[in-house]
């Protein structure tokens, strides 16, 4: 199940999340926390959902569908996120993925800042595994400065202190031939590098991979094999992301599918 924002031009929020859920084989429902009206060049209008809309899609979906896996990903405010923590905790499904999802590809805000503090407080210790990259793990621990891998697992641990039992923190705003992200049990650190694709068109790449970590912890997968699965996902749509639109295209989520049956 993805509880996220819709995004009118499909490369981000519950659209992207359903793609991928379908692609790896897992059946997406979804709650949707605010509609944006959105496209390659950036956000125009974020439009909040009222919370009973909200809680409602929640208790539908999981009083009779249930869910294997939860990816949280735009939720926009402090209530909302009150909200959801409520509802996971009544529900208390085991795999919860928290994308926090603060700042468009364009910029736009997508979490108030006022939000952060919620989300510290009442949704990070819910999660199985959190998946921010750089500026978004920079601002929940307050502007902590992440300019290199040793920064990165740094940052790890003290995001793994407020309560996720996985951390995955993503590289890919670093410099560098190489993305390198960082997965850290609380003990140990592992590195996860790719080459860098050198593409502009990487609209809905952190929801893209908080979700493909969702589809394999749903089937299954230990943490370790559920992120190198994504790593593998988000890749291969990286690379053959769809240059549409006047902006930044999104990322091709049928990418891998095809690869594999061309291989074949």
């Amino acid at each position: 199940m993805t509880i996220a924002g819709s995004d009118s031009g499909g490369g981000a929020g519950i659209q992207a999340d359903l793609k991928t859920f379908q692609e790896l084989g897992v059946f997406g429902t979804s709650a949707i926390t605010a509609i944006t009206s959105q496209n390659t060049l950036g956000v125009q209008a974020v439009f909040p959902l009222p919370l009973d809309t909200i809680a409602s899609q929640i208790d539908s979906v999981l009083s009779d569908i249930g869910a294997d896996a939860v990816k949280t990903g735009m939720l926009f405010s402090a209530d909302i996120i009150r909200l959801v923590a409520d509802k996971l905790r009544l529900y208390g499904p085991q795999q919860v993925v928290v994308d926090p999802v603060m700042i468009a590809k364009g910029g736009a805000a997508l979490l108030q800042n006022e939000a952060i503090e919620a989300l510290r407080r009442e949704l990070l210790p819910l999660a199985a595994v959190v998946t921010p990259n750089v500026p978004e793990a920079s601002a929940i621990l307050d502007g902590a400065v992440i300019r290199s891998v040793d920064d990165m697992i740094e940052a790890a641990r003290s995001l793994h202190r407020l309560g996720p039992r996985y951390v995955f923190l993503k590289g890919g705003h670093l410099e560098g031939e190489e993305a390198v992200d960082v997965l850290f049990d609380g003990k140990e650190a592992r590195l996860f590098r790719t080459p860098r694709i050198r593409t502009k068109h990487t609209h809905g790449t952190g929801c893209t991979t908080a979700s493909a970590i969702a589809a394999g912890l749903a089937k299954g997968l230990p943490i370790d094999e559920a992120v190198a699965l994504a790593k593998r996902f988000i890749t291969a749509a990286i690379g053959s992301a769809l240059e549409i639109g006047s902006g930044i295209g999104p990322t091709h989520h049928a990418a891998l599918r095809l690869q594999q049956q061309s291989s074949s």
